[in-house]
């Protein structure tokens, strides 16, 4: 895990050609209640300026080719928020909900959202399930949504439906390895991510995609999210690129 600063990231990257270009990006969108504190602002207006980051990212990486780009958007500990912050970020998913989807589906961008339905508002389930089925067939980007998620939670979810399983009498618990138990995620069908980008200084995965991030490179940029640009994104790509990916083995 290493740390690329904002300045580096800021100077004119080489990208890497199609070889070298990560498949799947996953962000930790980190700052957005900070950079508003900075300034005076309540944290709504963070998250709302957030909200136009994450719309340059999504645009950055469907012009690159990234297949997919996962976004850590609200976590199963952001409930300990104080209840107006979280009803004004349920507000502004609503919000994106309604009015960004048709602007991704004319852009061939499929949407998918990851997590604990059960804890939304149903209107909110409502909106996430019209979004999925309208985007369904769209190939150019998977956009992943993880919403009311949590890293443990999965991993518990999956062990779970495995275990149920094999007390039917359907499943030999012998049976059970890595491909099997990946199956019972919530990114089933989704490649691991290569790259994670975690934004305004912090180095650590606050329980997002334990599993899938066994061997994802890592890079923490001291960038708040509000100001993340596509030359952010480029300068991470770039240093992803200039990476050996062992996956466990020796160095040669």
């Amino acid at each position: 895990m290493t740390r690329a600063e904002a300045t580096t990231v800021a100077e004119a990257p080489v990208l890497p050609g199609p070889e070298r270009m990560p498949v799947h990006i996953a962000v930790i969108m980190d700052g957005n209640r900070r950079w508003a504190r900075a300034r005076g602002k309540p944290p709504i207006y963070g998250h709302r300026q957030g909200a136009a980051a994450v719309r340059r990212t999504v645009e950055g990486c469907a012009r690159l080719g990234v297949r997919y780009l996962t976004l850590y958007a609200f976590s199963s500990e952001n409930w300990q928020r104080p209840p107006e912050e979280v009803g004004e970020l349920m507000g502004l998913l609503r919000y994106y909900l309604q009015r960004e989807v048709d602007a991704l589906h004319e852009n061939d961008i499929r949407v998918r959202v990851i997590g604990e339905r059960s804890g939304l508002d149903p209107d909110i389930v409502a909106l996430i399930e019209r979004a999925e089925a309208e985007t369904r067939d769209n190939g150019r980007l998977d956009l992943v949504v993880a919403l009311n998620y949590g890293g443990r939670r999965e991993i518990l979810r999956a062990a779970r439906l495995l275990a149920e399983r094999a007390a039917a009498g359907e499943l030999d618990p012998a049976a059970i390895d890595e491909q099997l138990f990946a199956s019972c995620l919530y990114t089933h069908g989704i490649p691991d991510p290569d790259l994670l980008i975690r934004t305004s200084g912090e180095q650590r995965v606050s329980n997002f995609l334990l599993w899938q991030l066994a061997y994802t490179e890592f890079v923490f940029l001291d960038v708040p999210w509000p100001e993340f640009e596509e030359r952010h994104l480029l300068g991470a790509i770039a240093e992803y690129a200039r990476r050996e990916r062992r996956y466990g083995a020796q160095a040669g």
